[in-house]
């Protein structure tokens, strides 16, 4: 089983980049995402722009993730260490090092898996070129 987690407010190309290749690694995707709590905390009051139910929901109907959990806590370690994903997979914007839970799924012999960013992919800018269009 495969392993991401993340905000996921705003669904973009990159986003769906990123679960296609984490499912290509096992043989079931489980996602974990940030709670609006924990999202407020990470990136400010501003956000999250979706909540974490309609987030949750969104990500549900993508084929190739088979479960969603929402995590409440600022990291998903607690997650990891109770799912013992055989593969955890992130984005380009971490390195190995920097990955919440990858010592432990390493520990077990498991896998951990950086996917390249897609280019010019990112929540952040979305929600720029909405903040232009005002």
């Amino acid at each position: 089983m495969a392993f991401t987690n993340g905000v996921f407010d705003l669904l973009h190309p990159g986003h769906i980049d990123l679960l296609l290749a984490a499912r290509e690694t096992a043989d079931a995707l489980i996602v974990g995402v940030n709670s609006d709590a924990s999202v407020r905390r990470l990136k400010g009051p501003g956000r999250p722009i979706r909540s974490e139910s309609e987030r949750a929901y969104v990500l549900a109907g993508i084929e190739a993730v088979d479960l969603v959990v929402i995590f409440s806590e600022d990291t998903p370690l607690e997650l990891v260490k109770l799912l013992e994903p055989d593969v955890i997979v992130k984005g380009g914007d971490y390195a190995e090092a920097t990955i919440v839970g990858a010592s432990e799924v390493r520990s077990r012999g498991g896998q951990v898996i950086v996917v390249p960013l897609t280019p010019g992919q990112s929540t952040t800018a979305i929600i720029g070129k909405l903040g232009e269009r005002k």
